[in-house]
């Protein structure tokens, strides 16, 4: 849609009661046992398992693969009562260069492969160095690709300069689907996050995420109280859906569930499924096992009992 700044032009945020109600959430509610285990599942069905390393090669993304393809110990599945399902991560999530190795590895299996671009994780390269970077990553194979945006933009107000910029990503994706990736943490204050998300939707973003993974700070309950309320107003607003990632310094299974609690007070249970809802982790997921082996056992296990990832 066009930029429409009066959707979140004069929309104050109060950041002590985003903070409050933030803080208030996983205090006031909580699962246990076999409900903190049946949390902790759907959890995995909705991880980007990621590598974003420096020293990332073919074989550490064929083997993250073969995590996401078969994400728990068969006899955790087989304790957990899930012998018969089907349970794999909600995507794989790699650098350009490294999407033809996922996507051979996890072809036929439905796990899509998502690719970073434009210039991650700072974005400051050329636009039309950016596109390209978008076009070689779907070509290559990405079902989707995580965008960043310029921060300048945002910090300057130039909403129509963000729009533009995103709205030729999301051309240049074409058929795979768009994250757009904030960078929360460069943008100072919450009404900048408001706004930011507000002009991603508009320019065609199917989700918006936090973080980078790369910034001094990531993804934080209230920046993601914010976008929460940006997505429903912009919901409320013109009738579509959009995703949430929150991305960057998450690797507690007690974090998986604290998202999921937000998620489902905020936007309700339709809201804790992998097309609208993914988590940008990689040792998360090594958490999350650990804890169910525990349910099921009665143990924790050393951290060398379980899959490299």
């Amino acid at each position: 849609m066009p930029l429409a700044t009066e959707m979140f032009e004069g929309h104050a945020i109060n950041r002590s009661a985003a903070e409050r109600r933030a803080a208030t959430l996983t205090a006031r509610r909580s699962v246990k046992k076999l409900h903190q285990a049946a949390w902790l599942v759907n959890a995995i069905r909705c991880i980007d398992l990621t590598t974003l390393a420096g020293d990332d090669t073919a074989a550490r993304v064929r083997r993250l693969c073969a995590k996401a393809l078969n994400p728990l110990a068969p006899h955790i599945k087989e304790g957990l009562g899930l012998g018969d399902m089907r349970l794999t991560t909600g995507a794989v999530c790699v650098y350009p260069t490294m999407v033809r190795h996922a996507a051979e590895a996890l072809e036929g299996s439905g796990v899509p492969v998502a690719s970073v671009a434009t210039g991650f994780p700072a974005g400051l390269m050329p636009l039309d160095l950016r596109l390209a970077e978008i076009r070689y990553a779907v070509t290559e194979g990405a079902d989707e690709i995580d965008i960043v945006i310029t921060r300048e933009h945002v910090l300057t107000g130039n909403w129509q300069a963000l729009h533009d910029e995103i709205s030729a990503m999301r051309e240049a994706c074409g058929k795979a689907h768009m994250k757009a990736i904030l960078a929360t943490g460069d943008l100072q204050t919450l009404r900048n996050v408001y706004a930011a998300s507000m002009v991603a939707m508009q320019a065609g973003a199917d989700f918006i995420k936090t973080s980078t993974g790369k910034e001094g700070v990531n993804a934080t309950l209230p920046v993601s109280l914010v976008m929460i309320r940006a997505l429903r107003d912009y919901g409320a607003a013109t009738g579509y859906r959009i995703g949430f990632k929150p991305a960057g310094g998450m690797k507690a299974a007690k974090e998986a569930l604290a998202w999921q609690i937000l998620m489902k007070e905020e936007l309700g249970r339709e809201w804790l499924n992998p097309d609208l809802f993914r988590f940008g982790a990689s040792s998360m997921l090594g958490d999350i096992e650990r804890q169910l082996e525990h349910h099921v056992t009665g143990r924790y296990a050393a951290s060398s009992r379980h899959a490299i990832a």
